[in-house]
């Protein structure tokens, strides 16, 4: 399998590196071939602006989905986003790394999203969701996280994960790629917060790498989140009384 690595962390040897590390150990070890794209080094420009368009189809008001399908058509996308979109064509998983900042994905990978999902190119108002473009490829978030895992349970007092990661996946969903359960390390304690001493945080970051490993030698078997597809919704997009999602518990 190809497996591309986005990641989004401004150190390269900070624990998110880390964590990239053991992934391309891993999955090269496995047999799998493996890009890194790092969007730090890489100095991706996340801000969308009329200046990326050479052929604007209006000068004095700029309309970013106009631009982004109109370029497309014409095959002048910028050149880092014709990059970013072969890396995609490429990958059979794409692996998102990065830590929860603000309780989203940190700006620079926002903005990859911003960009490189051409409207046009890569969703239009039916190739969504079930009938998306990434088809049949599969995308998973690696996300770290200062505080430990209880304070990220439904009722505890950094949030519920499932309820910060649901914009991420929704939109990976959104354009069609099968999303696999996250990989989350918790208790990455920085800014002078500690919830342990040195020794035993150096210890429960290679617990975290070692789970992060094992966990990559038996991805292929997993399955995805399971989310709602045209079939289940209505004409005015709602779920239909007979669709099984309408009737989770919670």
């Amino acid at each position: 399998m190809n497996v591309l690595i986005v990641t989004a962390h401004p150190e390269p040897h900070s624990f998110n590196g880390g964590l990239v590390d053991t992934a391309v150990n891993q999955l090269k070890k496995a047999g799998h071939s493996v890009d890194v794209d790092d969007l730090y080094a890489e100095r991706f420009n996340a801000i969308e602006h009329a200046e990326h368009y050479s052929q604007r189809v209006d000068q004095d008001y700029f309309a970013p989905l106009d631009e982004q399908r109109h370029h497309h058509k014409n095959a002048a996308l910028p050149a880092d986003i014709q990059r970013e979109l072969a890396r995609l064509e490429w990958a059979d998983l794409v692996i998102f790394q990065f830590p929860l900042w603000w309780h989203a994905q940190p700006a620079v990978l926002k903005g990859w999203f911003d960009r490189v999902l051409v409207y046009g190119g890569r969703y239009t108002s039916r190739m969504r969701y079930d009938q998306g473009y990434f088809k049949g490829k599969r995308a998973m978030l690696s996300v770290t996280a200062g505080s430990p895992e209880a304070a990220f349970q439904p009722f505890g007092r950094a949030g519920n994960m499932a309820a910060w990661l649901w914009p991420i996946h929704s939109s990976l969903y959104y354009v069609g790629f099968d999303v696999l359960a996250p990989q989350l390390s918790y208790g990455v304690q920085g800014g002078g917060i500690k919830y342990q001493n040195e020794e035993a945080l150096r210890k429960h970051l290679n617990v975290c790498k070692q789970r992060w490993a094992e966990r990559l030698t038996c991805w292929e078997r997993e399955k995805p989140i399971p989310f709602a597809g045209w079939e289940d919704w209505d004409e005015e997009g709602m779920l239909s009384k007979t669709a099984p999602l309408r009737w989770r518990l919670g």
